[in-house]
Formats: C-alpha cells, sequence, structure tokens
C-alpha cells in the first residue's frame, strides 16, 4: 500500500478532536490556498507536500527533528540517496525548502523500529522514545506503515543530508562566495602551487578533499587549538560563525543576495577563523558570517557510534535561588497590569483619539492618555495595543463630510477615525482585576508582535500598529517553555550568560528560531536579526503583566504557556480566552468556540484560576486622613474606584493607591451631579472599618457645595442668574468675563452672547462654579456622551475563513468525516 493511500485510511479513523488538531496545526484549511479539499485522499495528498510537512516540523521540537532526522539518515544509510538530492537550492534549513523535492515513495524506505529504539537505553529513555514516535505518528510526521516499521514523508528522505543542523554543500558555498582568484588561493593554501591552472581544477580539488572524511580528518588534525575550539561549536550546529575574516568585493558594507567576498587584508585577528577560512572550511554567507559547509560536519562528527538524539533539553547552568515571597511580587505586578490597563482604558474612554492618516496614534495623543493615567508612555501604547488585539478598544470611522455644492462627480474628503472602547469594554470594566487580566495576557500570547520593540532608532514610535513579526509568537513560545524548566526554587541569571542559554532553550523548543542563531568569536550563542533586542522587549513585557518574576515563571505565567502550548497562535486574528465573560469563575462563561475545542477550553479555565489565586479579592473600603488622601491597599474594586476617580485625583501607586481630594477635584463630582450629601454618605460606608471622615475632609466637600451652583446658566437665552446679588454685580464687572459681553438685566439676572457651553468654560476659567440649568429649571449635569465601537475580533471560526472552503480546520474535519 503507497504511502497516500495508507494515510488516507489512518485519517479514517480518527476523532473530530484529534483531526482538528492535526489540520490547525498545518494550517488549514488556509494552507491549502485555492485548492479545495473534499476527501480524505485529497487531505491525505497534501499532507504530503513538502510544504505542510514544513509547517508540521515547525511545530516539533528539536529533539523530535533530531530523531527525524537520525531516522531519516538511518533511511539513507540503508536505501541509499534518493535522486535529485544533490539539487540542493541553499534553504538553511529543510522547513524552509522552497523548491519541490524529487517524488518519493516512502513506502519504499522503511526502516525497522526496533532498530531505532535501540538508540535508547531500556528504561527511561526508551519509554521517552517511544511516546515520541507516538506523539510523531499522531501529527502525521511518521507515517502509517507496517507494525514494527518506520516510513517517513518524502521531504525528509530528500533533505536528510542537511536536516539536523548542518551548512550548505562546499560546492553551492564555494560557487556563491568566491570569484576565481579566492577558490585558487584556497587551492594553493591545500595543495601547493601549481596545483590548478583554472577556477574550475581548483574547486574540484577543494571538493574532492572535503567529500572525503578521512582527508578532512587528516587536515584538522593539524589544526590550531583555537581551531579545534570553533569546530566543537560549529559542527553539532548551527553551522554559522560571526567573524571579520572577509571584506565585500566592492566594498565592506556591501552583502546582497549576489554579494562576492574576498580575504580581509591582515586576517581577522583570530588564529583559529583564520587557519579554517584559508583552507576553506568556513566560507562567507553573509557580511562578517561564515557558514561550515555540510562536508566537514559530516566529516567530523562520530560516525561510528550509533545515534543519541537528545529528546530533552539541556538543563539550565546560569541559575541562582528565587528571593523569599517572589510569587508575592508576580501577584502584584499582575494586579498592577490590570489596575494600569484600566486608567489607560478610562482615560481613552474619557476623551477617544484620532487614528493618523499614516496609521497608529499621534505621539501627543498617546502622551495624553498617559499623564490622564499616570502611565509610562511606552507601557501606555502596550495596553492600547492589547486592549484593541484582545477586543476591548476598536476604531470607529467618523461621519464623512458632506461633498461640496455644485461640483459634479466631486467626493468628500475620507473620513477620519477615532479609538475608541469597544461593546465589551463597560462589563470587562465592572469586572474583578483577574477578570480584567485574562483578555490582555491572551492578547499578548499570540499577536505576532513585540510589541514594545521599536526595531527602527530613527523613528518615534506609535501604538496601534499592524502585527507583522512573524518570529515574535515562535519566540515568546519559546522563551516561556524555556523558563518553564528552571528548577523549583530557582531563576535564570540576569547577565549574558542567562540570556544565551535563555535563546539556546527557546530554540530547542521551537527550533524555527535556529535560523536567528550564530556563535562569537568565543564560540558562544548569539543571535542574528536583533533576535537578543526582542527577547529582553518580551521579558519586559512578560515581567510587566506578572508572566515572570525574578527571571522565573510565575504560576500565570506557567497557565498562559500551556494555553500556548494547546494551539492558541493558530486562531490569531482571534484570541483564545478574550471573549470569555470577564466575571465569571472556573469553567463558566467561556464562550461557544471555546466550548467546542476542549483543549483550549482547559487551558483557559486553568489560566482563569492562576490568576485568581494570585491576585487579591479588590478593596471595597479606603483609609481617610486628614490630609485629605484616601488610600486603598492593594487594587480598588470598580464601584470604588469610580467614587475615589470622581472626587479625587490618583497621587500614587504601587502596593496601595492613593487619591489626593481638593476643592476643585470636588466641585468636578459636583458638576457631575453628585450631591454633598451624597458624597458624605458614600465615602463614609467606605471608609475603613466604618472609621468616620476626618472633619478637614467632610468640610471640604461641605464648603465647595455651599458655592455650587450659586451661578445658573440658562439654557434657552443663556441667561446667568442667582439669588445672590452681589454675586452677580461682581460677575458683571469681572474683566476675565468681558469676552461674554454680560449685561445685567434684573438684579439676579446678566444674559451673554457666548452660548451656554463657552459661558460655562469660561466662568469657571475665572474661578466661579457655575451650573446649568435647562428650560425647566432642572440642572444639567456635565457628563460626556459612552461612545462604544463595535469589537472587530473574529471568533475562532472566523479567523480562518477562507472563501469556497469550510471556515475553519473544526469545519472541514466535521466535513471530512461525515464522507469517511
Amino acid at each position: 500500500m503507497n504511502a497516500r493511500t495508507a494515510l488516507a485510511k489512518w485519517l479514517g479513523t480518527l476523532d473530530t478532536e484529534r483531526l482538528t488538531a492535526l489540520l490547525e496545526e498545518r494550517d488549514l484549511p488556509l494552507a491549502a490556498e485555492y485548492r479545495r479539499i473534499t476527501t480524505l485522499g485529497e487531505l491525505a495528498e497534501h499532507l504530503l507536500t513538502d510544504e505542510s510537512v514544513g509547517q508540521g516540523l515547525m511545530a516539533g521540537t528539536a529533539g523530535e527533528l533530531e530523531l527525524l532526522a537520525s531516522i531519516a539518515a538511518l533511511a539513507l544509510e540503508r536505501h541509499g540517496p534518493v535522486a535529485g538530492c544533490e539539487a540542493e537550492d541553499g534553504p538553511r534549513y529543510p522547513w524552509q525548502q522552497r523548491k519541490p523535492v524529487a517524488a518519493v515513495e516512502p513506502a519504499d524506505r522503511l526502516v525497522p523500529e526496533r532498530d531505532v529504539l535501540a538508540w535508547f537505553e531500556p528504561g527511561e529513555k526508551r519509554r521517552q522514545a517511544e511516546h515520541t514516535l507516538a506523539r510523531l505518528r499522531e501529527r502525521a510526521l511518521l507515517l502509517p506503515a507496517p507494525k514494527g516499521k518506520l516510513a517517513l514523508p518524502p521531504l525528509l528522505h530528500v533533505r536528510a543530508p542537511g536536516f539536523d543542523g548542518y551548512g550548505r554543500t562546499a560546492t553551492r558555498l564555494l560557487t556563491c562566495a568566491y570569484n576565481a582568484p579566492e577558490v585558487k588561493r584556497i587551492a594553493v593554501n591545500l595543495f601547493g602551487e601549481g596545483a590548478a591552472r583554472t577556477r574550475d581544477q581548483a574547486q574540484e580539488l577543494i571538493i574532492a578533499l572535503l567529500a572525503d572524511p578521512a582527508r578532512v580528518r587528516a587536515l584538522v588534525a593539524d589544526a590550531p587549538v583555537r581551531a579545534l575550539e570553533l569546530l566543537d561549536h560549529l559542527v553539532p550546529g548551527p553551522p554559522l560563525l560571526r567573524t571579520h575574516c572577509f571584506v565585500g568585493r566592492y566594498g565592506a558594507q556591501y552583502a546582497g543576495p549576489d554579494a562576492k567576498y574576498v580575504f580581509r587584508e591582515g586576517g581577522s585577528g583570530d588564529e583559529g577563523t583564520d587557519w579554517l577560512a584559508e583552507r576553506g572550511l568556513l566560507v562567507p554567507v553573509g557580511l562578517d558570517l561564515v557558514e561550515l559547509p555540510y562536508e566537514v560536519a559530516r566529516a567530523l562528527r562520530d560516525g561510528g557510534a550509533a545515534p543519541g538524539p537528545e529528546l530533552e533539553p539541556e538543563p539550565f547552568t546560569a541559575t541562582e535561588p528565587l528571593p523569599s515571597g517572589w510569587e508575592g511580587e508576580g501577584g502584584t505586578a499582575a494586579a498592577a497590569a490590570a489596575w494600569r490597563a484600566e486608567l489607560v482604558l478610562r482615560a481613552l474612554a474619557a476623551q477617544p483619539v484620532a487614528i493618523r492618516k499614516a496609521g497608529g496614534i499621534a505621539v501627543r495623543d498617546t502622551r495624553r492618555l498617559a499623564k490622564a493615567a499616570g502611565a509610562d508612555e511606552a507601557d501606555t501604547r502596550l495596553w492600547l495595543d492589547l486592549a484593541v488585539n484582545a477586543g476591548l478598544a476598536a476604531t470607529q470611522d467618523d461621519e464623512p463630510a458632506p461633498a461640496p455644492r455644485g461640483r459634479r462627480n466631486s467626493k468628500g474628503p475620507k473620513p477620519s477615525a477615532r479609538l475608541l472602547p469597544s461593546d465589551r469594554y463597560d462589563a470587562w470594566a465592572a469586572a474583578p482585576a483577574a477578570g480584567k487580566l485574562l483578555p490582555l495576557l491572551a492578547a499578548w500570547a499570540v499577536v505576532p508582535a513585540v510589541l514594545s520593540h521599536w526595531p527602527d532608532p530613527d523613528e518615534t514610535p506609535v501604538a496601534l500598529v499592524s502585527p507583522q513579526d512573524e518570529d515574535a509568537v515562535t519566540l515568546r513560545t519559546g522563551i516561556l517553555r524555556a523558563l518553564a524548566l528552571l528548577p523549583d526554587g530557582h531563576r535564570l541569571t540576569g547577565d549574558a550568560l542567562g540570556y544565551t542559554e535563555l535563546l539556546s532553550r527557546a530554540a530547542w523548543f521551537q527550533p524555527a528560531l535556529r535560523g536567528h542563531l550564530a556563535a562569537d568569536g568565543a564560540g558562544e550563542l548569539t543571535g542574528l536579526d536583533g533576535v537578543l533586542d526582542r527577547l529582553a522587549a518580551t521579558l519586559t513585557e512578560a515581567a510587566l503583566l506578572g508572566v515572570v518574576a525574578h527571571g522565573a515563571l510565575t504560576p500565570a505565567g506557567r497557565a498562559l504557556c500551556r494555553l500556548l502550548e494547546a494551539g492558541a497562535a493558530h486562531h490569531y486574528p482571534a484570541v483564545p480566552g478574550a471573549g470569555t465573560d470577564p466575571s465569571a469563575r472556573g469553567s463558566e462563561g467561556l464562550g461557544d468556540d471555546l466550548s467546542l475545542r476542549p483543549a483550549l477550553a482547559q487551558a483557559v479555565t486553568v489560566l482563569r484560576e492562576d490568576l485568581y489565586a494570585a491576585l487579591p479579592e479588590p478593596s471595597g473600603t479606603a483609609r481617610f486622613q486628614s490630609d485629605l488622601t484616601a488610600t486603598v491597599t492593594g487594587a480598588p474594586a470598580p464601584a470604588l474606584a469610580d467614587l475615589l476617580s470622581a472626587v479625587g485625583d490618583i497621587e500614587s501607586e504601587g502596593h496601595a493607591v492613593v487619591w489626593r481630594i481638593t476643592a476643585t477635584s470636588v466641585r468636578r463630582a459636583l458638576d457631575a451631579g453628585w450631591s454633598a450629601d451624597e458624597l458624605l454618605d458614600r465615602l463614609t460606608t467606605a471608609s475603613e472599618r466604618g472609621t468616620p471622615l476626618p472633619q478637614p475632609l467632610a468640610y471640604t466637600i461641605k464648603d465647595t457645595a455651599r458655592t455650587h451652583g450659586q451661578l445658573k446658566v440658562v439654557r434657552s437665552t443663556c441667561c446667568i442668574r442667582s439669588d445672590d446679588t452681589a454675586l452677580i454685580a461682581e460677575v458683571a464687572q469681572a474683566r476675565g468675563l468681558a469676552k461674554l459681553r454680560l449685561r445685567r438685566i434684573a438684579p439676579t439676572v446678566l444674559i451673554s452672547t457666548a452660548p451656554p457651553e463657552e459661558t460655562l468654560t469660561a466662568l469657571r476659567a475665572a474661578g466661579y462654579a457655575p451650573t446649568q440649568e435647562a428650560e425647566t429649571g432642572t440642572t444639567v449635569l456635565d457628563r460626556a456622551p459612552m461612545h462604544r465601537a463595535c469589537s472587530f475580533v473574529p471568533t475562532l471560526d472566523e479567523a480562518h475563513a477562507t472563501p469556497g472552503l469550510p471556515a475553519s480546520a473544526r469545519a472541514l474535519a466535521a466535513v471530512l468525516r461525515a464522507r469517511t
């Protein structure tokens, strides 16, 4: 039975949940593009393609890839090379393969399972190997085969030589990197003067030497100690090294895709790298970047011993004991994050911001929100981006302006857009701190961007940019899974060694990160493409959100890691967990989306409960003092926060939030419709242990209320009236109100030429405390209208909608199961 038929038959045995998990990992139906899949045979054919297998490989760990590579090498040894394998076109790793591979029938290249299991010692290691093989079968990276046999997808057979951390072939590297003089120079160093007259002859000699493992080992036996140290790091992979051996032929800074290189005059200053480069054992592939050819690594790896794939990552060595109470500090950070995000969104609700035509939010608007919330500007950008991705804020187009009159076919100006709280915001604002933080953490986990990292130092960072970093979720997942390896009671050190180990372990869990790793002159791993800066920014965001504390994962961080392991990132722009009821507990209020996906539902439930365990219950009381401050220990309950924010201004935050109450802030509350008696009653009820309010506070409220509303602005004719005739006379003569052109028409009445709103503003700016009165004599409250935008975050099914195809992997799985 061929591989396609066997795979289709096996797919028919899967239940909907297992089939859905496989389809989501392979990004179906979206990955099929315009190809319609309606039968299990068509699905099997797609799963065997290079693109689909590469998608599956990226979802595995380095241990799983190493095991597959070893099985592929065993198949290569038993059955010989696949025709077309030599036509390599230079992808650094096989899952980046772009060209189609030659046709291969996996059923013709089976290997015995017992030979693979023999690589592992009986006991725990062998059981672990059996478990890994079973997992690879579930993910269709090991194909259905007769009992006791293992079958690999075609891509792994064709790319077996370059699978496990090897570099590209010497032929490819030498051809791309050098012109004739450099190739001849290497031949002279290896074979002496006169060994070759042309470039082709020189390159043939070099390739022949490198293709002979015995000659390579003999050559390396005479290498200096420094060169041997570098080879010890490069041979296992990754095969890249930072060095200064070469410069671009057409300028030191030129390193385009077709760049040629020459040896740096005087060398790099490092004996080891110069020795290896002079003999063709290191070849330039970029500016200050060289690669170890495949033939060299193959010759220097221990080919005589049985393969020993490491199915578990190496333990951390850069660790130190955690301080006592570190988990509590993580909870404090999480509570502060929920509170700060709430303040930013409160400020947004009070005054929405405009969206720039170029995209994002203007810096001045971000600064205004940050000032209103008492938050750092960079953190404010983070809260806004997370709120939008979590569906708590959304953009809304303003009403378009009318087209100009008198012109045919003329178009009016494009309507501007504003950022507003969404229709989810009000329920979120009334929820406990744990319920507030859950959607923000869920969004942070899956958004494809390191939001606080701005790669261009010459540009000013702005909030609300389109997430476009395809490696961000991979890096974030690798970091969290790596930190979960830390032994209990220990944290990662904050030095260079700690970062190097973290990056290495992250790449073990997410092998796609290996393309961003290289080795420095000391043989230590370092990063390419700014990956170290993004790693540091990711850790900073994690600490701000309470996911990491003191270099270790908090319980909420471990739960978030499990959410990513359950496949949450497959659904972006949908955010699993963001649409749940923010006030619910346990498995309640998860929504229809999650009820159909048990693994995600369980991960969201665990995250929710860990947040409730870490965050203390919000405080419903405050401690009022004679200096007119109100202090709330921990996070304030929403109702208490509303009350204190109405009557005071936040002065400081931390383990406690302090409000300062002044005559100005009390007047603001009175303007919004609170009465003095209502304020005193509500504040007394909120007082800690039922303690009476301090006399200075009660006097401030009563004195402010006594003068509040003595002036009345009449809406119909914009009159100003007051029972206090002396006050009316004073206002009529006030120089600061001259622009109102006030005129006294009665001992208790003034009229103004300005509209009521402008008159109110001018009176308040002059130090008075007027209120607005309707035609009926009732007081009009100065409350800002509540505008809400529709949340545009899609459901899990909507996120994968493809025209002409089932809406999601689950829908496709249901269709295929129904036709089985």
